[in-house]
Formats: structure tokens, sequence, C-alpha cells
């Protein structure tokens, strides 16, 4: 019996030895090499991407080109509503349904506001400018969004209507690879550009 159970022991350690020798070799190869190769091999071929997609202006960090900011100035292009603040680190929707009172009042108001602003009727707005994104920080409007914006703009700045038009049509940014995604303008990147700011990726 003494020797069984000595036999038993052996093998019950030597159990344990081999299933943490193979949990020390899967935490250093999938928790550390792993990831340490990906992350270099994507910052290699992604380097732009792999920090955040900054976007600089004058040498300094001014924005991602992947994150929405809130303008509200009379002079600049205002982007789609977010129900996370333009928090990046609190993506999301509200996900109120579209018979949630809240969501039509808060609609209601973004509506009468633009039509103030822009000098339209209800039936021009974009949805793009009362619907928020999924994310909460979309940094993109339609090239309609931006089109109707176009007057206010050109009258805050003193400028004429059709140099604002020019420049959005240069800023439009076609799908993804030409399939992917619909016709879009970065909000801070067309702003910059308004302010003659040489912002680069």
């Amino acid at each position: 019996m003494t020797t069984h159970n000595a036999d038993d022991q052996a093998v019950t350690s030597a159990s344990w030895l081999s299933a943490l020798r193979a949990a020390v070799v899967f935490v250093l190869l999938c928790g550390g090499l792993y990831p340490l190769l990906i992350t270099g091999v994507g910052g290699l071929l992604f380097p732009h991407e792999s920090t955040g997609s900054l976007i600089t202006a004058d040498g300094q960090p001014v924005g991602s080109e992947l994150v929405g900011q809130p303008f509200s100035a009379p002079e600049y292009f205002h982007g789609r509503p977010s129900a996370a603040g333009y928090d990046p680190t609190a993506v999301g929707g509200s996900n109120w349904a579209p018979s949630n009172p809240d969501l039509r009042a808060r609609a209601k108001e973004d509506s009468q506001a633009i039509q103030e602003h822009e000098g339209i009727g209800s039936d021009r707005i974009p949805v793009d400018l009362i619907a928020a994104s999924g994310s909460g920080i979309d940094p993109h409007i339609s090239p309609e969004a931006a089109r109707i914006q176009a007057p206010r703009i050109a009258q805050a700045r003193d400028m004429p209507v059709n140099q604002v038009e020019a420049l959005i049509e240069r800023q439009v940014q076609g799908p993804t690879w030409g399939i992917f995604g619909q016709p879009r303008v970065n909000v801070l990147k067309i702003n910059l550009a308004l302010d003659g700011k040489d912002w680069r990726k």
C-alpha cells in the first residue's frame, strides 16, 4: 500500500508540474510574445492607425480622425449629435426606440435649432444631423449635411458661399476602398481647413 501511495503521489506531482509548465509557456506565448509581435507588426504596417489616427495642426495633436468633437460656433461646421457626449471612453448610442418620447423631444429640439441656424425647412435637414450614431463619436457628416451649413459659415466668416462649397467638395471622402460606406466629410478636418490650418495625419 505504501508503494502504491508513493507511486500515485509521484504521478500526481508529475502531472501538476507538466500542467504548470504548459501554463507558463502559454502565458508567455499568448500573453507576452504574441501581443508584442502583433503590436510591432501593426506599428510597422499601419503607423498612423496604430497610434490613434491622430491629426496634428501646427505641430500639435488636435484630435483623431476617428473621433468626433463638438462644434457649436457659427463659423464652423457642426457634426452629428452624440449620445455619449463625444467621449471616446463612453462610446455608445442612447438605445432609445423611435417611439421614446425623450428621443422625439430631443430630435424636435435639434430640428428647430437647425432650421433657425441654417434658415431652412425641416424637410431639408439630412437625417444624420438629427440622428446620433451608434458609436456616439462619429466624426463624419454627409456632404448634404455640410452643404446646408455653407451659407451660415460664409456669412459668419464674411466669405463667398461658393468658396465654402468648393472647400466641401474638396473634403468629400468616397466610400472606403470604393465599396464600403457612403461619401462623407470629416468635420474636424474641414474645420481645420476653414481656419487655414496645415493639418496632417
